[in-house]
Formats: C-alpha cells, structure tokens, sequence
C-alpha cells in the first residue's frame, strides 16, 4: 500500500512538471497581431480565401530603401526597434516589413545595398532552405529612382547602379511564370510576406494575415496583382508596422527591413 502510495505521488509530481514545461516553452509560432490603422498606400484584400494587406507604392509619390543598422552600426533587430529609432531621428516611416533573411546574428543572407554602400555581398552559393530555392533574386531600387526585380544570376551579370537592394528567395514569379518548384496548393503553409514590381514606378507590397502555401501567395501577385516578378522574403517571422505600432506580427527578429515614407 505504501508503495502504491509512493508511486501515486511521483506520477502526480511527474505530470506537474510536464506541465509546467508545456507552459513555459516556446511557442514555434508565436500569436499574431492584427490590428492598427493601414497607410495609406495600403489596403486589406482577399485572394483564394486568404486575406492580406495590399500595399501599392506609386515611387513618384513615395521613397522605397532598404535598412539593417543604425548609426552605431548594430542591426535594428526588429520592427519595433527601427519604428522607434526613426521617429527618434525625425524622420518616421509611413510602414515597415522585414525584407529578407538574415543569419542568426541578423547579417543578411543574401546580398543588402542601403544608399549604394554594399553591407552585404551577392550569394550566388547553394544551400539548404528558401533562401536557396532557386531561383532566388533581387529586389532593387536603382540611383535613378526606378524598381526592379531580377533573377540572381541575371544580376550578377547585368551589375546594375543600385541604391538600395535587398535579395531573397525563392522567386515568386518569374517573367509572368510561377516559380517552377511550387506546387499548387502545398501543405507548407505560414503567415508570408513579400514584393512586386508592377512597373518600374510601382512597389507592391503584400503580407498575409493568415497563413498561405508558397504556390497561392505567388498567383496573388501574377492573377491579381499583375506583377511579372515577385520576390519571397519570408514566413513565421513576417511582419508589418505602420511606423507607430505593428500591424501584422509581433516582437520579431528582423535583419533587411524595407521602408516606406512620403518623398521628400
């Protein structure tokens, strides 16, 4: 009877610590914010069921760049982070999003321009991951103030005059054509984020607000958002501030981020 009562009284203590640890661990997926005021370039919008915030930026109107670091030379690290900095400084973004991967460190994966100096150099290797899902490419605003789009490989060989440029991966859409790995509808699904270029004079933006497959995501910018070329840059972590408070995501880390403001 003792030992019955030994044993009853360590399976008790046993699921009290199981408990506890399923409490305390760290969700893989951390809740999502949905909330706060849209920018004005920016509106909700629905596509095979899923909704996403739309953001349309006309680049005679407003100012896209690319950012990693302060001043101090050390990364934002988040959203929430750049927000408050440039406030700080007296120049406050219109919106905010993360703009491709980063290394657990926050350097860039890939290749950052921020105002023509190179922070990080094209990554023409092969790898593991969405980064590397090839084709991968370039989203780039040139010294002439025009947008593009381009495959890795063709920006290596073309070595365009950039001011800010951010690459990622995979390619959404590449010349009209899905990225030739996608399926359909597949069973990878998370809260995704990315670019278009409609023209050379017109960003596209766009964040789901629920999770979306790869292959979805991408018809949302060929179907309906008539962009030739879109650009991946990321999942889970995605995220999008309307330079005072988050939208879409919440405290998390962030290496490239990609900025909006009003032309100065």
């Amino acid at each position: 009877m003792k030992r019955r009562h030994s044993a009853a009284i360590l399976i008790g203590v046993l699921l009290v610590a199981l408990a506890l640890i399923w409490w305390f661990w760290p969700s893989e997926h951390p809740p999502v914010t949905v909330g706060g005021e849209l920018p004005g370039p920016c509106r909700d919008f629905s596509f095979e069921a899923v909704p996403y915030i739309v953001c349309e930026i006309d680049l005679r109107s407003y100012d896209v760049a690319v950012f990693h670091a302060g001043d101090d030379g050390r990364a934002f690290g988040s959203l929430e982070k750049f927000d408050k900095s440039m406030s700080g400084e007296g120049r406050p973004a219109l919106l905010a999003m993360n703009a491709g991967m980063y290394h657990e460190d926050l350097t860039p994966v890939g290749l950052l321009v921020e105002n023509g100096h190179e922070v990080a150099p094209l990554n023409l290797a092969d790898g593991e991951g969405n980064f590397f899902l090839k084709p991968n490419g370039v989203f780039l605003i040139r010294k002439d103030g025009k947008a593009a789009i381009m495959e890795t490989n063709a920006y290596a060989a073309a070595k365009p005059d950039v001011a800010f440029a951010t690459q990622s991966g995979p390619m959404l859409v590449i010349d009209s054509r899905l990225h030739p790995r996608f399926e359909a509808n597949g069973t990878s699904r998370y809260i995704r984020n990315g670019v278009g270029v409609h023209d050379e004079n017109t960003v596209v933006l766009a964040i789901s607000r629920s999770q979306v497959s790869l292959g979805s995501f991408a018809r949302l910018f060929r179907d309906e958002l008539d962009c030739p070329n879109a650009l991946f840059f990321d999942g889970v972590v995605s995220a999008l501030s309307n330079g005072e408070r988050m939208i879409v995501g919440g405290s998390y880390p962030a290496g490239p981020i990609i900025a909006v403001s009003a032309k100065r």
